[in-house]
């Protein structure tokens, strides 16, 4: 009998399969059409390294567009991380076409000026001008102080833009298309691309709009957070495992791109199938959370993500948190005593001031009924403090984790310098990475 890890494992690896296979489908062109003149090396390697590109840009929508089937064996972080590096690769793969090429033959240079250059080499600079755009903004976006919402609907004209310009400039160029097989790869990518956009923009939010919320309650925190208890308008709602997040729209229809991911906080063993996500003031939407009105209307997309116990057993289990980050282990302690588990439990808990601990009497409460060791760790501690201080150390870690560290299960959520850090000091300690955990909220 098939277990639940090996499946895992089976799940990941059809879909790398298939990811590759797609990425390289354009590069079939260069097999599938007619065998060009060899002109040289950087010139095979230029016209390579674009279809390449195009090739791992073409997939990017169906990376972005939370099909569960392809998130949950990885976890969404993980694929949103994925993607966004992938750009960079994309990016410097396309850059590196026309560079090849003009150093091949410098008298390709002419068709850079738009005075001159025919309508598809036009197409081919401007969907690399857009791509540049696209990746500046999307790494840089905080530093830019570039708002997530005007983000989002710009980063999706800007891909749309940078993808059906350079499919122009491929047919434009007319040597790579002409043939009836190479003409219908391209026509296929291109009807592909069209019907994913109009699954995940128009498809998915009607079928959000024909499932509403409504905001039950919005209840203040320690640490200027603040958790809404959804509840489901007129359907069953959903079922989640403790520890997985939402995506979720306040005040606004689906369609409108406003969509923001918080992890549930509250017990997948809630039997009003009710909701409840913890959501710290940070700026922009956050900023307002407080202020959301009692009934208000709200759309749920749920659930995601793979950081929960239910999918990684063990005997023994340790949490990392810090900030806000204890919301999603929140959810698993709440559902763990639920269910009675007895199983021997650790909590590191870090925070700058001891009065900011966001749910620090529910922890408290939830200590009673768990096994359940809770270490709060203060940057900040007041006068006449015992705990741990300062930061998660290593010397920290060896005087709490219990002696047989290597045959737990960690569930580190926090900010993403702390998770990596926390993830090398564990490693560092004999964990091994397959035991590690992580949610990364910066998704994009």
């Amino acid at each position: 009998m098939m277990t639940a890890p090996m499946r895992g494992r089976l799940q990941r690896a059809a879909w790398c399969v298939t990811y590759l296979g797609l990425v390289s489908t354009p590069l079939l062109v260069l097999v599938l059409g007619p065998t060009p003149p060899a002109i040289g090396f950087r010139w095979d390697l230029g016209i390579a390294l674009g279809f390449a590109g195009l090739g791992l840009l073409s997939v990017q929508f169906l990376l972005t567009g939370r099909f569960q089937s392809v998130t949950a064996p990885f976890g969404i972080d993980i694929v949103y991380y994925f993607h966004r590096y992938l750009g960079v690769v994309a990016l410097l793969f396309i850059l590196a076409h026309p560079a090849l090429l003009i150093a091949d033959n410098p008298a390709i240079a002419e068709f850079l000026d738009p005075r001159t250059a025919p309508r598809h080499m036009l197409a081919g600079t401007i969907s690399i001008l857009a791509l540049i755009v696209l990746v500046v903004a999307s790494v840089a976006r905080q530093a830019l102080h570039i708002r997530y919402e005007a983000w989002r609907v710009t980063h999706l004209v800007l891909a749309i833009t940078a993808v059906a310009l350079a499919l122009f400039h491929v047919v434009g160029v007319g040597y790579y298309s002409a043939e009836r097989v190479t003409h219908a790869l391209w026509t296929a990518i291109a009807l592909s691309l069209v019907a994913t956009i109009v699954y995940v923009r128009i498809f998915r939010p009607w079928q959000l709009a024909r499932r509403p919320y409504r905001v039950e309650s919005v209840v203040e925190e320690r640490g200027d957070a603040w958790t809404l208890t959804l509840t489901p308008d007129g359907h069953a709602g959903f079922h989640h495992d403790p520890g997985q997040f939402i995506w979720l729209t306040l005040g606004s229809t689906p369609y409108l791109m406003r969509e923001h991911p918080f992890s549930i906080s509250s017990a997948a063993t809630a039997k009003d199938n009710h909701v409840q996500v913890t959501i710290k003031e940070l700026g922009d939407f956050t900023g307002a959370i407080g202020r959301v009105a009692r009934g208000a209307r709200a759309y749920v997309d749920a659930p995601y993500g793979a950081f929960t116990v239910d999918r990684h057993w063990a005997a023994r289990i340790v949490f990392i948190a810090g900030g806000i980050g204890i919301a999603p282990i929140m959810s698993m302690l709440r559902t763990l005593a639920d269910r009675g588990d007895r199983r021997p439990l650790l909590l590191l808990y870090a925070y700058r001031r001891a009065e900011r601990l966001t749910f620090r009497e529910d922890i408290d409460a939830l200590a009673r009924r768990l096994d359940l060791e809770v270490v709060y760790v203060l940057e900040e501690p007041p006068d006449g403090w015992t705990g741990e201080r300062g930061r998660v150390t290593r010397e920290l870690l060896e005087r709490h984790l219990p002696s047989a560290r290597a045959t737990a299960v960690y569930f580190v959520c926090g900010p993403e310098a702390m998770n990596h850090h926390v993830e090398r000091l564990l490693h560092g300690l004999g964990v091994p990475l397959s035991r590690i955990h992580s949610e990364l909220f910066d998704l994009v």
